[in-house]
């Protein structure tokens, strides 16, 4: 008799499972949560380097204002490239089994990452720094987009059935961790001679990363299956194409994973891509004062993700996430203006308000609520396409939307409309989705 038995008359996503062994799962736990680090720091930093100094090394010919949108523009491909990705893995995620893609993307991004931080200047090799620039961030978010929900699954198909959204918000915890690391790295070479960071400092991040891409290889190596995969490829239900399957049988459930996930994405990359840039051009504030109120921010993130997911199991993960985005769609006209204020202070405490309370409190219980969307056959292909394809619109939008915006209108207040808005269709998209809130007894 099988460990996992379907489910489908009553609920016709659930699978339910036996608990996996604690010893088992603290592995699993680590494994989640550095390896989504080290992807987390790998992309991060290239966004901090592009609010900082891309578009001086790799786009010198434009003005300030055109040399910033187009490093934005390079940084947003990674984001286009993600949904690529998550085609890509979710369809084998979903044949093969969420272990080996969490492999492979790691290894993806490593590779980048490093090869980012050997890649000459535009004073050494013209047009193809950009043009490499480009191709190894477009391989970032192939990884990234492919690896992303994988660690998302193996933490809720083996939580034990009453903490799922505590243990699914577990792996997000990796997004601050990356946080902190990229931001303090690049604060710390910040500190040396402009002449010296302009000329090798900025390398410094991504060339290190290969010590933790190193580690959390070891560590992914030996996590055992997801036990809801491993049931599924006995009971012989895998799909041959599951992707296909999402898009044509569950597009309701990919629509509404694509508005619920807008908001909270679009308004972290606006506080830790955009508000960098528009902090150091605009407001002339320092770097090391910027990047510090980031690192600060990023701390009581990762305090909150987990409190959030807790939380999302005693009150319900949707109808802490339709809290969450109301919140959103409140408060950020206010957390704009402050951050447009002029003054230091309000801009640090709106983006550490932004970070450590809006953002966890959808953050948190979201891979419990976004994985029971789908059936388990499916769930790593409908996982990656919505979540990366609202990556791709709001994260790798947000800074050239922003930018337009306050372009457009003058006043960085436009911006605050434009996340209220997306704090509304989310909240919308959450009422509207399969409840995450079920007794104890209720399976996957």
């Amino acid at each position: 008799m099988t460990d996992v038995n379907t489910c489908r008359t009553a609920q016709p996503f659930a699978y339910r499972q036996v608990e996996t062994s604690g010893r088992s799962m603290l592995r699993i736990t680590l494994a989640t949560m550095i390896g989504g680090a080290i992807e987390a720091f790998d992309f991060l930093a290239y966004g901090t380097a592009t609010a900082v100094v891309f578009n001086k090394l790799f786009f010198p010919t434009f003005d300030a204002t055109a040399g910033q949108l187009a490093a934005f523009g390079a940084f947003a491909a990674g984001f286009f490239a993600r949904p690529v990705g998550g085609l890509i893995f979710g369809h084998f995620g979903d044949r093969l089994g969420r272990k080996k893609m969490l492999l492979i993307g790691l290894v993806l991004m490593g590779i980048a990452t490093v090869a980012i931080g050997l890649l000459p200047t535009y004073t050494s090799i013209g047009l193809a720094a950009p043009v490499l620039l480009i191709l190894l961030r477009i391989a970032q978010g192939i990884s990234f987009g492919g690896e992303y929900a994988g660690g998302m699954l193996m933490m809720v198909e083996h939580a034990p059935v009453s903490r799922r959204s505590f243990f699914g918000s577990l792996p997000q915890c990796a997004a601050p961790i990356g946080l902190m690391l990229a931001t303090g790295a690049f604060a710390l070479v910040s500190l040396l001679p402009e002449s010296a960071f302009l000329s090798w400092g900025w390398r410094l991040p991504f060339l290190a990363s290969v010590v933790m891409f190193a580690l959390g290889v070891y560590i992914r190596r030996d996590v055992e299956e997801s036990p809801i995969f491993t049931s599924l490829q006995n009971a012989r239900k895998i799909s041959a194409f599951p992707s296909r399957d999402v898009v044509s049988k569950h597009w309701r459930s990919l629509l509404l994973l694509i508005g619920g996930k807008l908001g909270e994405v679009t308004l972290y990359f606006t506080l830790v891509v955009f508000s960098v840039s528009y902090a150091i051009t605009t407001l002339r504030f320092s770097r090391s004062d910027v990047l510090r109120a980031i690192t600060v921010a990023a701390v009581f993130q990762l305090a909150g993700i987990p409190f959030f997911g807790w939380l999302g199991d005693r009150v319900g993960a949707r109808r802490l996430y339709i809290f969450g985005a109301l919140l959103l769609a409140l408060s950020a006209i206010p957390l704009l203006m402050a951050m447009g204020s002029g003054s230091l202070l309000a801009f640090q405490i709106a983006v550490i308000m932004g970070l450590s309370v809006n953002y966890p409190i959808m953050f948190g219980p979201q891979s419990h609520l976004f994985s029971e969307q789908f059936p388990g056959e499916l769930r790593y292909s409908g996982l990656s396409i919505g979540i990366q394809i609202a990556g791709a619109l709001g994260g790798g939008l947000a800074p050239i939307i922003a930018t337009s915006l306050i372009a457009r209108f003058g006043s960085i207040q436009a911006v605050g409309v434009y996340l209220a808005g997306l704090g509304l269709l989310a909240a919308l998209s959450a009422y509207l989705m399969r409840s995450a809130f079920r007794s104890p007894a209720s399976p996957l």
